[in-house]
């Protein structure tokens, strides 16, 4: 006999809660079975039917009943109080009602969000991507904290977390490039429940790169390898190749960078360009990683042989390759050459505000030229005041 339906104190296990984001949890769900979901939700917390019972206020015997399909519950009220207790929007259990709307709103909204943003980015608005992704991230985590763990917001999370922890590695001065990785980072325990390779792929290589930007490059190319090694086309191959090559030369890798920029090379011609993987930023690859490896005389060689960049372009690529460049050119001496290229990338990393590209301007310049170090230090504090406002 069934009990009155009444609150209880019981949360989701946090070890479990997570379950609900796999495809076997989602097979469950689509099935619209009342017995099965309650099943699947006893198998995840490890409980029996009594605690089951307690959540939900009815005794053992109607829950034994309910899994088994010797009883069901018809009413809307009861179908309501069920979901919200097992922590499911209710259309999983065929109920409709504001609250479900409110649901579905919130993820359509939440998606064109992250679209969005991601366009903002790369266009040169990393700081409106963030503007928009922090709320985001934020009312996606009040609502998992609150016990909902659907596997679209949860999915919708990762990648928020993603894309806020990408963007903030645009944004951040160096001293705090580490708070983009552990963005990054937060996204990798979600996406290891999907069990989806391609999605798996697309957080590794956003987290790998956040950390060869906090100079973590170890773990930025072990990540990147991963990504590499689970990406299941060649669009995503082409969204890896030029980051792990990055990430490669930075730790010093001979071998492995060599490896990578002809996996490079050989994908330019039979994959569309994007703006990171085109001629024009593999060439400010190569030759950060030739310098970075030992090779200076060669990135000398081909310093002034860079591919016109193309409206596939980054905007803040124009700034990254103009400090490489200038940093081959003092290598050759080529003191005017460089500060031409560095005024470029001053002004630049000004209007895009990216500090990150002015602390490079600033190493680069060093003692050769001291009013271009003067110039980005000024422009570097300006930033820094924003931030900290």
């Amino acid at each position: 006999m069934a009990a009155s339906p009444q609150a209880s104190t019981r949360a989701p296990a946090r070890h479990a809660v997570w379950r609900w984001a796999t495809p076997e949890a989602q097979r469950v769900l689509a099935t619209g079975d009342l017995g099965k979901i309650l099943r699947f939700h006893r198998d995840i917390h490890g409980i029996n039917q009594t605690a089951l019972g307690q959540l939900l206020g009815y005794d053992k015997t109607y829950i034994s009943m309910l899994e088994l399909g010797k009883r069901t519950l018809d009413d809307v009220g009861s179908r309501r109080w069920v979901a919200d207790r097992l922590r499911l929007p209710p259309h999983v259990l065929g109920v409709t009602d504001p609250a479900d709307t409110d649901h579905r709103a919130m993820f359509q909204f939440g998606e064109s969000t992250v679209r969005l943003a991601e366009i903002a980015r790369q266009t040169g608005h990393a700081y409106e991507a963030v503007a928009e992704l922090w709320p985001l991230v934020a009312r996606l985590e009040a609502r998992i904290e609150d016990g909902h763990t659907e596997r679209e917001v949860l999915h919708l999370l990762a990648r928020a977390r993603a894309g806020l922890g990408v963007a903030l590695g645009n944004v951040l001065p160096e001293e705090r490039l580490s708070t983009a990785a552990h963005w990054t980072a937060k996204s990798l325990g979600i996406a290891s429940y999907f069990e989806d390779p391609a999605f798996s792929s697309e957080v590794l290589r956003m987290h790998g790169n956040e950390l060869r930007k906090a100079r973590l490059r170890g773990a930025a190319v072990n990540r990147l390898q991963h990504a590499l090694a689970l990406a299941p086309d060649s669009k995503a191959r082409v969204a890896v190749v030029p980051l792990l090559a990055r990430a490669a030369g930075a730790l010093g890798d001979k071998d492995l960078f060599d490896h990578t920029m002809r996996k490079a090379d050989a994908l330019l011609d039979e994959a569309k360009h994007t703006s990171l993987f085109n001629p024009y930023a593999l060439h400010e690859i190569r030759l950060r990683g030739l310098v970075a490896t030992g090779r200076t005389d060669t990135a000398i060689r081909l310093v002034d042989h860079s591919p016109a960049p193309t409206t596939t372009v980054a905007p803040q690529w124009h700034v990254i390759e103009r400090v490489t460049v200038a940093n081959v050119q003092l290598l050759a001496g080529d003191q005017i050459g460089a500060r031409e290229s560095l005024v470029i990338a001053v002004r630049e990393a000004i209007t895009q505000r990216l500090p990150h590209q002015l602390q490079r301007i600033m190493r680069t310049a060093g003692e050769d030229l001291p009013e271009i170090y003067a110039d980005a230090a000024q422009a570097l504090d300006q930033l820094r005041q924003e931030l900290a406002a």
